[in-house]
């Protein structure tokens, strides 16, 4: 029987990349569902070619153009948050975790009741209900496997032995385009120099996230959920050519690295086939020709996310999500050019201080809902991101 695949997030940068593998790769798929954000052409376009049981456009004024484009087709389209829970709850044996930013935790949660494997590239999922998500996981019978580049590289190479043997994570960072950039200089940076990544393709929420290195503080956080790791074993390493992935240091000396080149098919493959390897003409790594790798230690000064995700890993309960929320107001207003770049992290911490002192980052309760209380904090946090953009809209 083919592997039934859902794709959630379908049209992005990690959905696409997806399809294309699994057609490179040339495996025997059953697609039971895709859904994506607004890219209504570009969703019609693969339901055309994979014909899936179900499509769903999240913004629901665009389902009318998505039936036209499929009519005649038998695909099934809906729209809407709601109708892509339920994409995620058809019971898929492979589930491809997508969607950027909170929205894609619920339909992450609803795959995980069912046991679906989980192949993870929605960092919000981890960052607003990390420890929940993984538990429920467990229970159904399924597993999450990352996907980002970073943490499948640890996934890879971490042997499955106590944590007290491992002495450190290290995550790599390119440092994105800002990286010999003067605090100055980041201060007038436009949005167009923002999402210019030098190595990897990526969406603009993203890629503004990796130019302020808010990307790795959130994946800093993700590692210590899904490896059991607490933050002062943690550690960032920038590597320009983003050809070391992670690394993983153990208690005798040893350091265990992977490698590969900058291609997010790679990790998606690895997802996909683990603990097996799906054979597709992948870029292969020619060091020879890259000739050199370099190193060096990341400049908290110039980017502060890092220490704002290490304290707020530290500090427990809802401030991962709450940073995680703030960060996206704030990126969206870069994006809409109302804030300057360095007022992302600016907005972000005062949100943080502000939720902080009147109490509003508790931890999840035994008998609450983890979806509930991560929305409940990521609107509070929304909330106040708002009042604190309006202060600095006035500042300007």
């Amino acid at each position: 029987m083919p592997r039934s695949v859902t794709i959630l997030g379908s049209t992005g940068s990690i959905g696409v990349s997806t399809l294309d593998l699994l057609e490179q790769a040339g495996v025997e798929v059953e697609i039971v569902a895709l859904a994506a954000g607004r890219n209504v052409a570009k969703l019609a376009e693969q339901a055309k070619r994979w014909r899936p049981r179900l499509v769903v456009i999240e913004d629901e004024s665009l389902l009318p153009e998505l039936r036209d484009r499929l009519n005649g087709s038998n695909v099934h389209a809906m729209a809407g948050s709601a109708a892509i829970v339920e994409a995620a709850s058809m019971g898929a044996d492979w589930v491809m975790s997508s969607i950027v930013g909170s929205a894609g935790l619920a339909p992450t949660l609803a795959a995980a009741r069912l046991g679906s494997v989980i192949a993870l590239a929605n960092k919000e999922s981890l960052i607003c209900a990390g420890p929940a998500l993984l538990a429920t996981a467990k229970a159904a019978g399924g597993q999450v496997i990352p996907v980002d580049s970073e943490h499948s590289a640890i996934f890879q190479v971490l042997q499955p032995v106590a944590p007290d043997r491992i002495s450190r994570l290290i995550l790599t960072a390119s440092g994105g385009p800002f990286r010999g950039w003067t605090r100055e200089e980041m201060a007038a940076a436009s949005v167009e120099q923002a999402v210019a990544h030098p190595n990897w393709s990526m969406g603009r929420k993203i890629s503004v996230d990796s130019a302020q290195m808010m990307n790795k503080g959130l994946e800093m956080i993700e590692a210590s959920y899904l490896f059991s790791m607490p933050p002062d074993r943690i550690d960032v390493l920038i590597h320009p050519q983003s050809i070391v992935h992670s690394l993983v240091e153990y208690a005798d000396g040893s350091t265990l690295a992977q490698l590969g080149a900058p291609d997010m098919r790679t990790p998606i493959a690895c997802a996909w086939a683990w603990p097996d390897r799906t054979p597709w003409p992948a870029p292969r790594l020619d060091l020879a020709r890259i000739g050199q790798l370099t190193f060096e230690a990341p400049d908290e000064i110039r980017f502060p996310a890092l220490a704002m995700a290490r304290d707020a890993l530290k500090a427990g309960g809802g401030a991962p999500a709450a940073m995680n929320a703030a960060n996206e107001v704030g990126v969206a207003a870069f994006l809409d050019r109302r804030i300057g770049f360095l007022d992302i992290a600016a907005l972000v911490a005062e949100t943080l201080d502000e939720l902080s002192g009147a109490g509003d980052l508790a931890p999840v309760g035994e008998d609450s809902d983890p979806l509930e209380w991560a929305m409940t904090i990521d609107a509070a946090a929304r909330r106040t991101a708002a009042q604190v953009l309006s202060r600095f809209a006035g500042r300007g």
